[in-house]
């Protein structure tokens, strides 16, 4: 809600928030068949019929970063560029996107690949400058600001957690052997939130299992009290012929009275997600 970044996911004895008009919230889900993922996130006004303002901004900001990356996601095109181009949509909003979030390449049983879109470029936070190809996934992720775009976390309790299949501890505590045991069987690769055990086993056994690094934490992140966030994601394949989007969240109505006049935004916007076979573009060049 509002303005947190992400990763909340609360266990049912500690829901205490309730929804009221005008609050701004993120829906962000993923699910896989047999390993194969697709992720989507979209981010909605409570009660609001039409969002202005400030959530308008901010939710554009988000929406149109997306819908410029799913454009700029061809092969050959370099990773650097849109994050270039997401930070100059967001300028344009009056936002900032938040620092740390990643767009990852999707894989089989991978939801988190090494080759990454950063929301955001800082010195803090570099990652190698990598070409797209064909026939790869993305989970393609913006997170917008209207603050300052830098996250991070309060009291909210980490519930979302994900198996380091790369690291191994003979567990002490019988809570921790048991529920390290229920995510082996259920969620060897994928992220979970420990909602889906029993609460009070789950509680005590997570704490030795991050303690020994048998699990990544998705910690709950937050912008300034007062600020709101806005999130969407989609799932992306780039094909030989096409970048096909194929997740897409509920849209609200938005009316921001902010407008693009970038040349190379607007070029970007307009373009197409199809591109040529090389036999047309051979012809084409031919009929010249």
């Amino acid at each position: 809600m509002n303005n947190c970044v992400g990763h909340f996911s609360p266990l049912e004895s500690e829901c205490t928030d309730t929804l009221k008009e005008g609050d701004l919230v993120k829906i962000d889900l993923g699910c896989h068949i047999d390993g194969f993922i697709a992720v989507v996130a979209t981010t909605v006004a409570v009660g609001v019929p039409i969002v202005d303002g400030k959530n308008a901004d901010v939710i554009m900001a988000a929406r149109t970063a997306a819908e410029a990356a799913l454009k700029m996601l061809k092969p050959g095109a370099k990773n650097e560029d849109i994050t270039r181009v997401i930070q100059k949509i967001a300028d344009i909003y009056g936002c900032q996107p938040v620092e740390g979030v990643l767009s990852h390449q999707m894989k089989r049983f991978v939801i988190d690949g090494n080759k990454v879109i950063l929301n955001k470029a800082n010195t803090e936070h570099k990652v190698e400058v990598n070409s797209f190809e064909e026939n790869e996934v993305y989970g393609i992720d913006i997170v917008m600001s209207t603050g300052d775009g830098k996250a991070r976390e309060m009291d909210a309790r980490t519930t979302v957690f994900k198996r380091a299949v790369d690291q191994n501890y003979q567990l002490k505590m019988k809570a921790s052997r048991y529920i390290f045991n229920e995510i082996n069987q259920k969620y060897p690769t994928m992220p979970f939130s420990i909602r889906e055990f029993d609460e009070q086993r789950a509680r005590m056994g997570v704490v030795e299992c991050v303690k020994h690094e048998l699990l990544t934490p998705y910690p709950v992140l937050f912008e300034k009290a007062g600020e709101t966030v806005a999130h969407v994601k989609l799932t992306a394949l780039i094909t030989p012929n096409n970048t096909m989007r194929i997740t897409a969240g509920p849209v609200q109505e938005v009316k921001s009275d902010k407008v693009i006049e970038d040349e190379e935004i607007k070029t970007i916007l307009a373009s197409s997600t199809k591109r040529k076979k090389a036999k047309e573009e051979k012809m084409a060049e031919i009929t010249k």
